[in-house]
């Protein structure tokens, strides 16, 4: 329960600074809880960042595979991948906030580089898997590498707020991508 609170008060002490420029003790004052305790349980900033890190991996992980289980086609499964990259849950504002900033650290950090290939990894492996019953192989690995620089990139404009689009913009363009891809390699959706 205080390893979660604590994760949460990450969240929102890096969303609200928009860095990891933030102590121990200021997450763990936004959590009610005292540096000491936060030590205790991570032992240090980096592991509470990774384990906030894991978290945001780990949510993700799980609101994917519900609404994956909800697909019963192909172009369904990527709806859904797509969807659950722009939901309420993952498009917070925080939440965009934090992983920006994961990306950020990444340059420093071996962990948290690895655990961010963990996730474009994932996200390409979905999709080319869902694209590759609609069209070829080849096809389907280069629109997925598409689509998930599209996201990443949409994410990065709504962390910058400036006529950043919002969730359904965001999903919509996406959505728009995939459909001009598979029209243009023939395939039928």
């Amino acid at each position: 329960m205080r390893r979660r609170e604590l994760i949460d008060a990450a969240i929102r002490t890096i969303g609200q600074r928009g860095s990891l420029d933030v102590t121990v003790a200021q997450i763990a004052h936004e959590a009610g809880v005292s540096p000491a305790l936060a030590h205790h349980y991570f032992g240090g900033k980096e592991q509470l960042m990774l384990a906030t890190m894991r978290h945001l991996l780990h949510e993700l992980g799980r609101d994917l595979s519900a609404a994956l289980r909800q697909a019963s086609s192909p172009r369904q499964r990527i709806s859904a991948i797509i969807a659950v990259n722009f939901s309420a849950s993952q498009f917070a504002p925080q939440t965009v906030a934090a992983w920006l900033t994961f990306y950020v650290h990444a340059q420093q950090s071996a962990e948290t580089r690895r655990l961010l290939r963990v996730y474009a990894r994932r996200l390409h492996s979905n999709l080319t898997e869902a694209l590759a019953r609609i069209t070829d192989k080849v096809q389907a690995g280069l629109i997925a590498e598409g689509a998930g620089a599209l996201i990443d990139g949409l994410y990065i404009r709504h962390a910058l707020g400036a006529d950043a689009p919002e969730a359904t913009s965001a999903s919509a363009l996406v959505e728009d991508y995939i459909t001009v891809k598979l029209a243009a390699s023939g395939a039928s959706t």
